[in-house]
């Protein structure tokens, strides 16, 4: 058993993700890659398509963690994500499409390309890619 351990519970808009305890979690946000520990400063901030993984007392957890917010506090880190998924729920043919399209998209030098958007086509299905590779 871990010496300490906190909170953790995702939402998602039509769904409690996950809600148990870690030692840690790594994740992204809009300034990086952070891990946060028991006893972390207080923190709101805001997500970035990437990998989460928590490590508990069974090991490492990975999902793939779409657009959000994340708030931490000493004692639990609650993360209201607008997708979350498990490695076994991402379908992996799609996801490589999307990456596909992204990437044509940015590539292509068109005029009314949103690159914005693009660019968080591509993260996103990324994030996917790397989650269910860790399957």
């Amino acid at each position: 058993m871990a010496e300490k351990e906190f909170n953790v519970k995702i939402i998602t808009p039509d769904r409690i993700f996950y809600d148990g305890t870690a030692s840690m979690v790594e994740f992204n946000t809009t300034e990086g890659e952070i891990g946060v520990y028991p006893e972390h400063i207080p923190l709101t901030t805001i997500l970035s398509p990437g990998v989460l993984t928590i490590h508990d007392d069974s090991g490492l957890k990975t999902a793939a963690l779409h657009s959000g917010f994340a708030e931490i506090r000493e004692d639990r880190v609650t993360f209201l994500a607008e997708i979350a998924e498990w490695p076994d729920e991402i379908d992996v043919r799609r996801a490589e499409q999307a990456e596909k399209r992204a990437r044509e998209r940015l590539t292509g030098h068109k005029i009314d390309v949103d690159t914005a958007r693009a660019e968080l086509a591509l993260k996103r299905a990324l994030a996917r890619e790397s989650a269910s590779a860790k399957r």
